[in-house]
């Protein structure tokens, strides 16, 4: 069964959360602040934490920066009343795996999204889809770097693999990092291209293969 961990400031938002997930998951924890969060969260090491974006002591963004310096491999599912570009954005850069918008968290789409990040694959609200793609193809209103200077030296790694049709545990073994590892870089390569399958970077980076 999937672990998952709540993070929001609010105690009714995270008594709504559990009372929707219900016994589909095991909630392994919750908290309110990002630093005790953080320990817990590293402690416990879930398969998703679902985290909010706005709180005190830095945000989602800043949770998810605390626990990836060292554990890389866990995923993160900004669940936000924002809408924000700035807020989306953001945590996607800091590391989260998918965005869903409180308006839009019924049951269903939850759990879609929290088992999607659980395999490593983004996953976005419907009413985000547009302007992420957008977004991370250079549009003015959103201050972003070109899509290639979003990846870390170690997600550009595994790009060249993916180019190279190297499969999950050939890279993990050319690059020394675990299979859980490289599925979490894999779905943040992706999520940062905009990209919906690996298949799809071959074919738009097709000099990295060579």
């Amino acid at each position: 069964m999937t672990t998952v961990f709540l993070v929001d400031d609010h105690e009714i938002a995270r008594a709504g959360l559990r009372a929707m997930l219900g016994d589909a998951v095991e909630v392994v924890g919750e908290a309110d602040e990002p630093s005790i969060a953080a320990e817990l969260i590293l402690e416990r090491r879930p398969d998703v934490v679902l985290v909010d974006v706005q709180m005190p002591g830095g945000g989602g963004a800043h949770t998810v920066g605390l626990v990836h310096e060292r554990a890389p491999d866990v995923a993160f599912l900004a669940v936000s009343a924002s809408a924000r570009p700035e807020d989306v954005i953001g945590i996607m850069r800091a590391g989260a795996m998918g965005y869903v918008t409180k308006g839009d968290a019924d049951t269903e789409r939850l759990l879609l999204a929290i088992g999607s990040v659980a395999d490593g694959n983004p996953f976005f609200s419907p009413e985000l889809a547009g302007f992420v793609a957008k977004a991370f193809d250079g549009v003015a209103e959103v201050d972003l770097d070109p899509e290639i200077d979003l990846l870390t030296d170690r997600e550009r790694q595994v790009m060249i693999e993916l180019a190279k049709g190297s499969s999950n545990p050939e890279i993990a073994e050319r690059l020394g990092i675990s299979r859980k590892t490289v599925e979490t870089h894999v779905g943040a390569v992706l999520r940062k291209l905009q990209l919906t399958n690996r298949h799809e970077i071959g074919r738009r980076y097709p000099h990295l293969g060579e």
